[in-house]
């Protein structure tokens, strides 16, 4: 584990590092794509301060919220600590900071949702190599499996000689593969479908990944990013039928109009 890196005197938090690069990777991809979709490419440097303020406001208020019975003795001081940040609040912080952008540029659209839908896993796939890395604390329960390990020197260190599941390294590949995909499919189907197929496929593997890790359960056997999850998972198909109802299709608009077209062509006679 490497919980900071020494910089000519200078002592950097490896999670801090990789939360940097996760917001780095956001930018170049949403000036990528911005560039296909012809608009300013300099967007993508706006678009990436507010997501990252809401990001921080939603991710550490999300926190407070959940752990105000031991924070509530000194509020103030725990709303500017360090530590203590949680992804879906993260993400509901920086969607709210990025529609108020949206609004004062008249870009709410489904292609901003769109390009969320891809930067958001991989965002969380880098932002897991720092909690690997760093040993912050969401690795998963003990273990024998072959591949388990001990974080004895992370941020948060397991027992000596306790091995658990390497959880970080899970998403980070589950997200990864999955923000490629995405990025795959950005030109294959109609505006807004990426982002119904995100909160699916984020609600998932999340859902799934929740059974190695360490968290507590709050509704039967289920912890509180399960619920999150299944309330996602549930979205994204609505968001789904009620594009395939209004539209026909995931499909781009003219792709099954082209096809038609194309199968009623008949050969020119002599």
């Amino acid at each position: 584990m490497l919980k900071e890196i020494n910089l000519f005197g200078l002592h950097l938090q490896t999670f801090g590092i990789f939360f940097a690069l996760n917001f780095l990777a956001w930018a170049a991809l949403v000036a990528r794509r911005l560039k296909e979709i012809g608009k300013p490419v300099d967007w993508a440097y706006e678009i990436l301060f507010a997501a990252l303020v809401g990001g921080l406001v939603g991710a550490r208020g999300y926190y407070l919220i959940q752990n105000y019975d031991e924070v509530k003795g000194n509020l103030l001081g725990n709303i500017f600590s360090g530590s203590g940040l949680v992804w879906y609040g993260g993400l509901l912080g920086g969607i709210v900071f990025v529609l108020a952008w949206a609004k004062w540029r008249d870009f709410v659209s489904m292609q901003l949702l769109d390009m969320a839908a891809v930067g958001l896993p991989l965002g969380y796939a880098i932002g897991r190599i720092g909690c690997q890395v760093s040993g912050d604390g969401d690795y998963g329960t003990q273990s024998d499996l072959p591949w388990a390990m001990p974080y004895p020197h992370g941020s948060v260190p397991t027992p000596a000689g306790v091995s658990v599941q390497p959880t970080p390294i899970y998403e980070t590949l589950a997200m990864g593969v999955f923000a490629l995909v995405l990025w795959r499919l950005r030109d294959r189907l109609r505006p807004g479908a990426l982002f119904g197929i995100y909160l699916i496929g984020a609600g998932v593997e999340r859902f799934v990944v929740e059974f190695w890790r360490r968290n507590d359960e709050v509704v039967g056997f289920l912890t509180a990013a399960q619920v999150e999850s299944v309330i996602s998972v549930v979205a994204g198909i609505v968001w789904l039928l009620v594009m395939i109802r209004r539209n026909g299709s995931l499909r781009p608009a003219g792709a099954a109009g082209e096809s038609t077209a194309r199968g009623r062509t008949r050969p020119a006679t002599a």
